[in-house]
């Protein structure tokens, strides 16, 4: 009998214990929710919201022409960014020190998805073979998810330093390069420019922030132009490629193929004027002049339809989600966040930089979507997940949250 209630009691002891721990655990996690950096999340959302409307005017017209519901990419854009933000809010939650364990699974998985796009199961769509149809209108774009997969890699190679080091040795320099290489290289040959660059520029800056010696960065800005004039000389991109690079040295170069698009773009965007012609009152846009309005070339639809004023709004909100995350990666609890948003933020800031510029005609046009504006399932899920990682960041910079 003692012993029964002793143990009863006992029982009943440690469930209380275990629940109060529950409960102290669930309120440590609302409370980190009011933690949030709610500058960026509310700069994200924002700019979800004009792309949205972007999306729905540059698609309205031409689905009603073909007969179809006018209505379906403009509700389909709405179901990803709903996906998208419980993606990123997953994502923030989860305590990002522990993605150090997981960076290689998550790298493999990646390349597993490029390689996956090059077999039979991959298709072709705009010309490049970067897709895996899953049937029911839905696709999935493995190169976008690869983006994540080589930040979180590179900065738990770059965020380690070996006893006596300041930065990265030579030895982990050169496995975050081979490594990187791989990926890269399987984006290159679906064939996608815009993506590997991309690759580039994440991996040039993650390196200058980790702390690598200049002679690495110059080496390597000075191997990336040799590249380049290699792939010309060698005549390793596809025409098309070429003939985008020849458009944009010179734009009335071939005005009626290869040009027209960098033309119809810029026609676009200047005949908004200041405040533009209004929202879904755009003629460019309902004439389908520019093609792609809703992806590579959104941004037409805010100049075109928002003027100077909505087009400068969009690049104020990205600037602000751009500083935000740099705000993030200065005070990081490790090297390790830094990295993580250090490297978000070279993604986000070249690819906005090359779709923005790529329809003003100061760079060439190589198929990138403006992130968290352009319609797409892939890219907006990696761009949330991106935003995630920044939160998670934030959330612990104290090194004992």
């Amino acid at each position: 009998m003692i012993g029964g209630l002793g143990s009863g009691g006992a029982g009943a002891g440690l469930g209380t214990v275990e629940g109060y721990g529950d409960r102290t655990v669930w309120r440590r996690r609302l409370a980190g929710l009011r933690r949030l950096d709610w500058m960026l999340v509310l700069a994200v959302v924002a700019l979800s919201v004009l792309g949205a409307l972007l999306v729905r005017s540059a698609t309205v017209p031409l689905l009603t022409e073909q007969g179809k519901d006018p209505e379906s990419f403009f509700h389909r854009h709405l179901f990803n960014l709903m996906i998208g933000f419980v993606l990123g809010g997953v994502v923030a939650l989860l305590d990002y020190r522990l993605l150090r364990a997981y960076a290689p699974i998550l790298y493999v998985l990646s390349c597993v998805g490029l390689v996956a796009v090059l077999s039979p199961l991959g298709e072709t769509i705009n010309g490049s073979h970067s897709w895996i149809v899953l049937g029911g209108g839905f696709q999935v774009q493995p190169s976008e998810f690869a983006k994540v997969g080589l930040v979180v890699l590179l900065a738990m190679l770059l965020g380690e330093p070996r006893d006596g080091e300041v930065g990265p040795g030579h030895k982990d320099i050169l496995w975050a390069l081979g490594l990187a290489g791989l990926p890269a290289a399987l984006v290159m040959g679906q064939p996608d420019l815009g993506t590997t660059l991309v690759f580039g520029a994440v991996v040039l800056g993650m390196l200058a922030i980790s702390g690598v010696r200049k002679r690495w960065l110059a080496g390597l800005v000075g191997g990336g132009v040799l590249a380049a004039f290699l792939v010309f000389f060698f005549g390793l991109l596809k025409p098309y490629q070429v003939a985008r690079f020849t458009a944009f040295l010179d734009p009335s170069h071939d005005p009626r193929g290869a040009g027209y698009n960098a033309q119809q773009a810029k026609i676009a965007v200047g005949s908004g004027g200041v405040f533009g012609k209004g929202l879904f009152h755009g003629e460019q846009t309902g004439g389908h002049f520019v093609p792609e309005q809703q992806t590579d070339f959104i941004f037409t639809v805010a100049g075109e339809e928002l003027g100077f004023i909505g087009a400068g709004a969009i690049v104020v909100l990205l600037g602000v989600v751009l500083w935000r995350a740099l705000r993030i990666a200065t005070q990081a609890a490790d090297l390790f966040g830094t990295l993580v948003a250090s490297g978000v933020v070279c993604w986000l800031a070249f690819q906005s930089f090359e779709n923005i510029g790529m329809t003003l005609g100061i760079m060439p046009i190589t198929g990138l979507p403006l992130p968290f504006v352009s319609y797409g399932g892939s890219a907006t899920f990696a761009n949330m997940i991106a935003l995630g990682l920044l939160q998670a960041v934030h959330l612990r910079r104290n090194p004992f949250d």
